[in-house]
């Protein structure tokens, strides 16, 4: 695990408090755009602060010939699976359907699949209790044995040997829309919750931004001159808890796993040297290229997978990013300090973003996953 600490201006102190907006509960996008692409767009230039309505069909005209994107390619696995225990100790009432969320595989030296997992109800989920995950016919499709319990309904699994865990998981598993998403999945989910570049199995959420492309927008920046760029970072809930903390400092985030592998790294690299810009679509990618260059120092990238806990707010000293690309983000979260920090030094930043977001709010955007987008260059 990379542990780092990151550069800031140490100039103030925020409290988590300050990041926070009204939002209407309407504007929350429940169901994605009819068409791939077609989502609104608020422009935010970072030198100015000025800001600006426009949509994504033309993203392509805010980006320079030479600029370097630089794209998720994580695939969201159906990570929520519904379960029943096998076992209920006496005096207790018996526990109806279990919700699992799978959170992130543990790597294990003798080679057992385990996962870290919120399960809910967890009360009384206890150590050493075994679940059952139904087929449709009803017959088990996989067991899981709890080997630990975690703060706020977490626990560690353990799934019984099975030929393919991955297929069973695509036949009994359910897209993992996020809880601001008040419907059940539905089978169009499992295409529009993906990005069309996805294909490295292991997230637990989508790389929002990244939804909005398809591959002939991708194609036609590529007759641009517009170089691309491809990074993993597996997104966990953690991004996305509650910040159960009251000032910004205090606040420390879950490691996600991530691979910058040699043609990323190499055109990184050159984009730098070149004095070109770099474009991230999202601040999955932001945190990825930021966390990889604390780890080289004044040195280049060099290809290299691992995790990270990297933490971005208003002070942070930006070394590789210089446009963003990204979704509206919830109030009082790490991603909207993250966009506060980019959209200017501080105090600037975050004055700007919630002036955005404002304006989003008032000319009726849609928020989050499945909502409009914002452009920070």
């Amino acid at each position: 695990m990379l542990e780092h600490t990151p550069p800031y201006d140490k100039s103030a102190e925020h409290r988590v408090e300050d990041f926070d907006y009204d939002l209407p509960e309407d504007l929350i996008a429940q169901e994605p755009p009819a068409e791939r692409g077609t989502s609104r767009m608020l422009v935010l230039d970072r030198a100015t602060g000025a800001f600006r309505d426009d949509s994504f069909s033309r993203f392509g005209e805010y980006l320079r010939e030479g600029d370097l994107l630089v794209l998720n390619d994580s695939r969201v696995i159906p990570a929520r699976l519904y379960a029943r225990r096998t076992l209920v100790r006496e005096r207790e009432r018996p526990t109806g359907q279990i919700e699992v969320m799978l959170l992130e595989p543990v790597l294990d030296p003798v080679g057992q699949n385990r996962w870290r997992a919120l399960v809910r109800p967890g009360r009384k989920i206890s150590i050493g209790e075994r679940l059952v995950f139904p087929a449709p016919s009803g017959e088990p499709a996989l067991e899981a044995e709890v080997l630990e319990r975690g703060q706020f309904g977490e626990r560690l699994l353990e799934f019984a040997p099975v030929d393919d865990f991955f297929a069973i998981l695509d036949s009994i598993g359910h897209v993992p829309l996020p809880p601001y998403i008040h419907r059940d999945d539905a089978d169009a989910d499992r295409d529009r919750y993906q990005t069309v570049f996805a294909c490295e199995r292991g997230s637990v959420a989508a790389p929002t931004a990244g939804l909005h492309f398809t591959s002939a927008l991708l194609d036609g920046l590529s007759s641009k001159g517009i170089e691309t760029t491809r990074v993993t970072l597996h997104v966990g809930l953690g991004t996305f808890a509650p910040l159960r903390v009251e000032r910004v400092s205090e606040v420390r985030l879950h490691h996600e796993r991530y691979s910058i592998g040699a043609a990323a790294a190499e055109a990184i690299n050159r984009a730098v040297a070149e004095h070109r810009r770099i474009v991230a679509v999202g601040t999955t990618v932001v945190r990825t290229l930021e966390a990889a260059a604390l780890a080289s120092g004044n040195n280049p990238i060099q290809p290299h997978s691992g995790s990270t806990s990297i933490f971005i707010s208003p002070g942070f000293k930006f070394k590789i990013v210089d446009a963003l690309l990204t979704n509206f983000h919830l109030p009082q979260s790490s991603l909207l300090m993250l966009v506060s920090a980019f959209a200017g030094p501080e105090p600037i930043g975050l004055d700007r973003i919630l002036a955005a977001y404002r304006h989003a709010v008032q000319s009726r955007y849609r928020f989050f996953s499945y909502g409009d987008c914002m452009f920070i260059a």
